[in-house]
């Protein structure tokens, strides 16, 4: 094979081992998790928000911006839960960029995979350390999620990701909930079938090993909107798309059925500024329809501590975006108890 192996990754466990939870953190999570989990059930009627930077590429202002949220959190916790969004892995349309703190602990230096692992699991618990909020990534390579599936209370799976056939049946080995993106393409019935897999129970190759699983029963739809052949952004944010996606689920047998909308990427074609008008249609149509009451569970919003978006240089910006524009620390604050008020 035209491979060069470059060097010999350490295991999960020896990573875990070497860079731990402490107990405090294990128990925080257990709690985290079984609130978020009442959401997807229907025995809790708070609020989801997950919200974060477009991409985790500096631990120190991460964890700056999910202290703040804690903060945030403590003010609206009688109606939300808000899960920092913390993804360490960005995937590329053209393989081109960069790919996260995975592949770049250092934005402006060459791929370091070793480093990179170690930067994202001491990322995600520094951040619970800090806040006690347990946090989101995206499942880009299922391989590696290994690395992280002690610390998560939530995972994604993105639109270029949601067809294929490893993502689907790990996500059903999952004891969390895991969120499958309609694809680019915005066919709601893909992002169904990949619902259906990640509840399914199968049998697989996982990192060399033979495993079955039992199915993640919190498996859920997130509409980010889609593109058409021409390139133009599609949204599926509106009324009439959670209406038809509502009446879907009801004839698809599957379990929990919920929606987390996704109010950046071909939903507001990033124009960050609009993540704001969006929510606030996206609560309108819940308010007006009890069923979408029930179906929608939660939002996504790419917020960091400034505003915009920046080219990767040695100087750069502290907490701005250096890949899709966000909003920044004060509409988020103005967004998320807007959200509370909402509800």
């Amino acid at each position: 094979m035209a491979m060069k192996i470059q060097t010999r990754l350490p295991e999960p466990e020896d990573l875990k081992q070497e860079y731990p939870m402490t107990r405090e953190m294990k128990e925080k999570k257990t709690v985290r998790d079984g609130e978020i989990q009442n959401v997807f059930t229907g025995y809790s009627d708070k609020f989801l928000v997950i919200v974060g930077p477009c991409s985790a590429d500096n631990e120190d202002s991460v964890c700056e911006y999910v202290e703040r949220l804690a903060r945030l959190n403590e003010e609206v916790k009688d109606k939300l839960i808000l899960i920092p969004r913390i993804y360490t892995n960005k995937p590329r349309t053209t393989g081109e960029g960069y790919k996260g703190m995975l592949h770049q602990p250092k934005p402006d230096q060459a791929p370091n995979l070793l480093e990179g692992l170690i930067a994202i699991r001491k990322l995600h618990l520094h951040a619970i350390a800090v806040s006690g909020l347990t946090g989101a990534d995206e499942m880009l390579y299922p391989e590696n999620r290994s690395y992280l599936d002690d610390i998560l209370s939530y995972e994604a799976v993105g639109a270029r990701s949601v067809e294929n056939q490893q993502h689907r049946l790990t996500a059903s080995g999952m004891d969390i909930p895991v969120g499958m993106k309609n694809p680019t393409s915005g066919d709601l019935s893909v992002m169904l079938n990949s619902i259906k897999a990640a509840q399914g129970a199968h049998q697989f190759i996982y990192r060399t090993l033979d495993v079955t699983t039992n199915g993640n029963s919190l498996a859920h739809a997130i509409l980010r909107g889609g593109v058409d052949k021409y390139g133009t952004c599609i949204p599926n944010y509106h009324y009439e798309d959670l209406y038809r996606l509502s009446a879907m689920y009801q004839t698809s047998g599957l379990k929990n059925p919920a929606v987390v909308v996704d109010a950046n990427h071909s939903n507001s074609n990033k124009q960050y500024k609009e993540q704001i008008r969006i929510v606030s249609e996206v609560m309108h149509s819940r308010n007006y329809n009890g069923d979408l009451k029930q179906l929608i569970k939660g939002v996504m919003v790419e917020s960091y501590l400034i505003e915009g978006r920046q080219e990767i240089t040695g100087n750069r910006t502290y907490g701005q975006s250096i890949t899709d524009p966000c909003i920044g620390w004060e509409d988020t604050e103005y967004l998320i108890r807007k959200i509370a008020e909402e509800c």
